[in-house]
């Protein structure tokens, strides 16, 4: 990895004590979901993010959520941890993401798209699963705003960007370029913050799936299907939903699920209401 990754990487502040404090009680198994409430309700624009989500079609309560303790109830502690530490962490990271030709509001909106999509999919599969998973969707693209940074500081943006629009495989752009992917720097990213080494590695391998050791075999294979699905450059076109869809038959897993929860995604996406 480029020392200039690295150095950027070190140089990153600490999470916000809030977060370390939900992360504390995430994993004390004696913790409640009042204690998870009590923690959310220290920091305003937890409270909002989690409302926000509470209230998204995304999630499909179909009914107005007013109170942090009742978003929390319905989300559970997987949930509400996942949504605290994603947005977070999205507005910690917050940068320029001019070489990916997003906005950051935009690269916001599809780490939520892929991190739903997941969630649609494995509550179809394995809902334990889906709790695991759908924190690691919805932050495994976080790399990506420490490769943006290094692209404009080298001055390569034009032409990372022009091989971004016509790629579809970004990964293989990121790495010609910073002999990094995303995922990768992910994980490093997470490895400094100290989360712990499953959701980590689950990551790490997200890009290069079959190279994960056996037991976090099927998660990274999930979160690079998804992503897949979901690139940034061109979410949910039909290039994309092929080749993930394609992906999933040939690792054997339940692709017939995936298929229905992009037929919800893409239906709601039409209805205007993401």
């Amino acid at each position: 990895m480029k020392s200039s990754i690295v150095d950027s990487i070190k140089s990153l502040p600490p999470l916000p004590k809030t977060i370390a404090d939900v992360n504390l009680i995430y994993a004390n198994e004696d913790s409640s979901l009042s204690d998870m409430t009590k923690a959310i309700e220290s920091d305003p624009m937890i409270v909002a993010n989690i409302l926000k989500a509470a209230n998204s079609p995304l999630y499909g309560f179909g009914r107005e959520i007013q109170s942090v303790a009742q978003a929390v109830a319905l989300f559970g502690m997987d949930m509400t941890r996942s949504i605290a530490v994603g947005n977070s962490v999205k507005k910690l990271l917050n940068v320029d993401m001019q070489p990916y030709r997003v906005t950051s509001e935009r690269f916001a909106e599809i780490s939520s798209l892929q991190a739903a999509l997941m969630l649609k999919w494995y509550n179809k599969v394995d809902k334990k699963k889906a709790a695991k998973l759908y924190l690691a969707a919805f932050l495994q693209e976080t790399g990506k705003i420490i490769i943006a940074s290094n692209i404009m500081q080298n001055d390569e943006t034009i032409s990372f960007a022009s091989e971004v629009e016509m790629s579809n495989n970004l990964a293989e752009v990121e790495k010609a370029y910073l002999d990094v992917t995303a995922s990768e720097v992910t994980a490093r990213v997470f490895e400094h913050w100290g989360f712990d080494s499953e959701f980590i590695n689950i990551i790490r391998y997200a890009d290069d799936p079959q190279a994960a050791p056996e037991e976090i075999r099927e998660y990274s294979m999930a979160l690079n299907i998804i992503k897949t699905i979901i690139p940034v450059n061109k979410p949910f076109s039909e290039v994309a939903i092929n080749f993930g869809l394609k992906k999933a038959m040939d690792a054997e897993l339940d692709y017939r699920s995936l298929e229905e929860a992009i037929e919800e995604m893409i239906d709601v996406q039409q209805k205007g209401d993401l």
